[in-house]
């Protein structure tokens, strides 16, 4: 595997959600900086031979924006 592809939305009670795209890794924090460090942390944990870890971490950030009519 050379990438691997995380969800990332906001939480309902504040800060963000990431959650692995066919992958059980899942991880939440306050801000993007402190996501992007907890996510390169659980994919370390995940994967802890460095040979089968993914070279390339991909967040896809959601941001859901409801419009009154």
């Amino acid at each position: 595997m050379t990438e691997i592809i995380f969800f990332v939305e906001d939480a309902p009670e504040g800060g963000y959600i990431a959650r692995a795209l066919g992958e059980s890794i899942f991880t939440q924090a306050d801000s993007i900086q402190e996501l992007r460090e907890l996510v390169k942390d659980a994919v370390h944990c995940h994967y802890p031979d460095e040979a089968s870890r993914p070279k390339l971490i991909r967040l896809h950030i959601v941001h859901e924006e409801v419009i009154a009519s």
